[in-house]
């Protein structure tokens, strides 16, 4: 999603204007220990502080009530779009990333990660979890800034398609094969577990060192298969309802699995406490998409995963950081994915080359005050994932712009977000000025980011990648191949 504007990195690394008292130190440059969390097709309505009446979050209602809350903050509808543009602090497209399979989820190999930047400035990096840009060696974390890289393949685990993009064979949500630093671990216990007991080990011992970190926690949960952690966690779902709806066991599955995350942060919040290191560390915590059960709690949205919608692209997005960031704060500025690379460079001092430049904004300015002054833009949203060949028949179909007030939705259906959140009404003749500049912004940025759509016509190769390396570890004949 990026803006109209292009913010070059070098030149600016934003100073906090207007903060407010209780946070007007300059965050630029304060070097804290960054944990990124995002967790894969969970919602805005699937926490309990969001008005969810059934879900069950004590710990993700902690952080918020003591966050720095971006209240209307976006992404783009799928994840490894998402994925690209957080990594990037660009939009998906510039990086040839225009779906989640068919060699498109690819990250261009000309891309800078955020990774790479905090490396490069001193930072211990390591990802942990989903990674879904690239399975290729090439298009690997390991050669994309991460230190220390332990995640599964493809799109989720288990999940294989023709080409590149595919997880080790028979893998399943127990016990899955995790890739480890370029070999396979065969790990004990459910998916969410492992990931974070591995990034809290490697947090421990980074603890230890006098350099700051990086941890990228990234689930696969809670998208499908909807696979439930364990029988004590589905107790509370079991016979249940929602808004009237009762939970089918997919539901129960899929709340579950949202429970099972909670509770890891609260360990993940225990272990920065007890470790001394709580103060040091800025926490974030967001997710890749809209969700995939909407139809069960959406906060009035319209729209879901894969849509244009408010739906699609709005998520939580909670920064929390004791003692720096102020505690039950909202910022309802429009905020995005895109914006989350230019403020951890800042906060780390970074000073990436002349060359880099994202479509995204510093926040610090916003998460010291509020009430700053962020001026009004664009932001593009493609669901992309047209069949090969069509991009330009797809330019007006599943798209949408938005501003601070309005929403174009596939150049035909305009909303006030302002006075209806829901886009309920359609208001496209009754401001046709709003609309027409918005359809000159969108047709300048479709122009702009044909030539970077670098994946369009790949061929990947035979065998997945991530099949082949577990074979020569192994052997074939194993784990349902």
């Amino acid at each position: 999603m990026p803006i109209t504007m292009t913010y070059r990195l070098p030149l600016v690394l934003i100073a906090v204007l207007g903060a407010s008292e209780a946070c007007a130190e300059n965050l630029s440059g304060s070097r804290p220990n960054i944990i990124l969390i995002i967790t894969d097709d969970q919602g805005y309505g699937d926490i309990a502080c969001h008005g969810n009446s059934l879900v069950v979050t004590p710990h993700l209602d902690r952080i918020h009530r003591e966050s720095t809350r971006l209240t209307d903050f976006h992404v783009s509808p799928t994840c490894a779009p998402t994925r690209a543009a957080l990594m990037t602090g660009r939009h998906e497209f510039k990086s040839g990333v225009t779906h989640t399979i068919m060699e498109r989820e690819r990250l261009s190999l000309s891309a800078t990660t955020i990774a790479q930047v905090l490396q490069r400035a001193g930072y211990a990096t390591g990802i942990f979890g989903k990674w879904h840009l690239g399975d290729e060696p090439a298009y690997q974390p390991g050669r994309r800034g991460f230190d220390e890289v332990f995640i599964h393949g493809g799109g989720g685990i288990g999940q294989t398609y023709p080409g590149s993009c595919g997880d080790a064979p028979g893998n399943k949500y127990f016990n899955p094969a995790i890739l480890h630093n370029d070999k396979f671990e065969l790990t004990q216990g459910y998916c969410t577990d492992v990931f974070f007991n591995t990034a809290m080990r490697w947090i421990a011992d980074r603890s230890d060192e006098d350099v700051p970190f990086f941890a990228y926690i990234c689930t696969n949960a809670p998208h499908e298969p909807l696979v439930s952690p364990g029988p004590e966690y589905d107790a509370h779902y079991v016979g249940r309802s929602i808004e009237g709806r009762s939970l089918n066991d997919a539901d129960v599955a899929y709340y579950s699995m949202i429970t099972n995350i909670d509770e890891n942060i609260g360990r993940l919040l225990q272990q920065l406490q007890e470790s001394g290191i709580e103060r040091e560390t800025l926490l974030v915590f967001m997710t890749d998409n809209g969700g995939t059960r909407t139809h069960l709690f959406s906060v009035g949205m319209r729209g879901r995963k894969v849509t244009p919608y408010q739906g699609g692209t709005r998520v939580p997005s909670f920064w929390y950081w004791p003692g720096k960031l102020q505690a039950g704060c909202d910022v309802n500025q429009l905020t995005a994915h895109i914006d989350v690379f230019p403020t951890l460079a800042a906060l780390a001092g970074a000073n990436p080359s002349d060359e880099v430049t994202t479509d995204g904004r510093s926040l610090i300015p916003l998460l010291t005050d509020p009430k700053a002054n962020w001026p009004d833009r664009n932001l593009f949203v493609h669901v992309g994932r047209w069949e090969q060949g069509q991009a330009d028949a797809s330019k007006h179909t599943g798209c949408a712009v938005r501003n601070e007030r309005f929403r174009l939705i596939n150049d035909k259906e305009l909303f006030d977000i302002r006075s209806d959140p829901g886009e309920t009404k359609n208001i496209v003749a009754d401001h046709p000025q709003v609309a027409d500049s918005m359809r000159v912004a969108y047709d300048a940025w479709w122009a702009e980011v044909q030539e970077d759509m670098v994946n369009e016509n790949a061929v990947g190769p035979k065998a997945n990648p991530f099949k082949t390396l577990y074979w020569e570890q192994y052997g074939t004949g194993q784990r349902g191949d």
